[in-house]
């Protein structure tokens, strides 16, 4: 098993597990490679209709492993101011993929996640905590700088200014109950029920139509960089008429009136154009 490892719940549902728990899941070289190849793996998997992340043992990500950074690839040639901004790229690259694979992807926080780890987590779509987890950002305690990963500007999007600065310019520990009164994270459930929660969560969503899913994430996104609400507006109205061109919405009518579960399928409505 390498340093992260891909559970199937079932054809539509994937755990994706950081796997370093002896080192408490910390970021090196190699585990930041293998986890952005993973999800670009899972986001090119047409079936996969949910990501859930997790860490492997009793912490989620515990930041950057100070003893053990390991090697970037593919070094030759390169000066060692190049090999320095490679090596952060690698890191801030996962935020990146989180945001670009087609799939919402749920952050099932095991633990603490700290510095790097708290990134890992901002940068899914979804946060739930065990009742152990806690949050940290450690680059300003470390003598670096807390915005890293894109925090500095998701957090203030997620939770406000005023908790995201006393979260990153303190560098102090969050636990799971201040977490979910901040919006930093949206339900928190015993340890022992953390990962139940998260599929439970996955298999609801998996019965929506896949397009609805990976369109609502792509707004969820776009729309916090549309300066208006005008722009905002118009971009949604395109997404939602493309969803109205399915068989979505008739499959829902009759579903709903023959009190049975609506079966999504994203199939072409052509009641609108019989008769043209």
């Amino acid at each position: 098993m390498g340093l992260v490892a891909v559970d199937h719940v079932d054809e539509s549902i994937r755990v994706l597990r950081l796997n370093r728990p002896e080192r408490l899941n910390a970021l090196s070289i190699d585990l930041a490679v293998e986890l952005d190849e993973a999800l670009a793996q899972l986001g090119a998997d047409n079936l996969v209709r949910i990501v859930i992340l997790t860490g492997t043992g009793r912490a989620f990500c515990s930041g950057l492993d100070l003893k053990d950074y390991g090697i970037i690839p593919n070094i030759d040639n390169l000066s060692v101011h190049r090999i320095a901004t490679r090596s952060m790229s690698i890191y801030s690259q996962i935020t990146r993929r989180l945001r670009s694979i087609p799939q919402p992807v749920i952050a099932a926080v095991n633990g603490p996640a700290f510095g790097g780890g708290m990134c890992v987590a901002l940068g899914a779509d979804l946060r739930i905590a065990s009742e152990s987890a806690e949050f940290n950002a450690t680059g300003i305690v470390n003598g670096l700088t807390s915005a890293e990963m894109g925090a500095g500007w998701i957090l203030p999007r997620l939770i406000g200014g005023a908790n995201s600065n006393d979260l990153l310019l303190t560098g102090r520990r969050v636990d799971a109950a201040e977490a979910l009164r901040m919006g930093l994270v949206s339900r928190v459930v015993p340890d022992e029920e953390l990962l139940g929660e998260a599929i439970q969560m996955a298999q609801a969503m998996a019965k929506f139509s896949h397009y609805g899913l990976e369109a609502t994430k792509q707004s969820l996104w776009v729309e916090q960089e549309i300066s208006s609400l005008a722009a905002a507006i118009e971009f949604e109205d395109r997404n939602q008429l493309m969803a109205g061109f399915t068989n979505n919405l008739p499959e829902a009518i009759r579903a709903f009136d023959r009190g049975l579960e609506p079966e999504y399928l994203d199939e072409p409505r052509r009641d609108l154009f019989e008769g043209n």
